[in-house]
């Protein structure tokens, strides 16, 4: 089980912005990142749509963080290109999963289930990208 190639670029075009501190061209940053500039815009479109990252037109355009990078987490870029994460469908978002048995609250594997998303979900969510650049040495 992994991350889609999606996310993993989306976490790289957020640092890559949070690393720079200032206002990147789409080409820029797609090419530092060694994603294509048409994932690269997509990712760009979704992350902007989030609110993670603001987009400026013309020609001092580009993209930056909409917020200090201590405020961004991994969970909210995770969750602007994905949706929330859940380990599998019989887990939802406040309890709005779906159970083909009818077992909804009473099945052991989705109480399983529901604490190990949750588990990972605070873990994402405990990592802010200005905690990346520290540990990267780039802060």
């Amino acid at each position: 089980m992994h991350i889609t190639q999606e996310a993993d670029y989306a976490v790289r075009i957020v640092y890559c912005l949070a690393k720079c501190g200032t206002r990147r061209d789409a080409r820029t940053i797609s090419e530092e990142m060694c994603v294509t500039l048409r994932f690269s815009l997509k990712i760009l479109g979704k992350l902007v749509s989030s609110g993670l990252v603001k987009s400026y037109k013309g020609n001092c355009g580009g993209y930056e963080l909409a917020r200090p990078a201590a405020e961004i987490t991994l969970k909210d870029v995770m969750d602007a290109v994905e949706g929330p994460y859940r380990l599998t469908r019989c887990v939802g978002e406040e309890g709005a999963g779906e159970c083909n048995r009818g077992a909804w609250g009473s099945c052991v594997f989705q109480r399983v289930f529901s604490e190990i998303t949750d588990s990972i979900n605070a873990q994402l969510a405990a990592v802010s990208f200005q905690t990346l650049l520290e540990r990267s040495g780039e802060a």
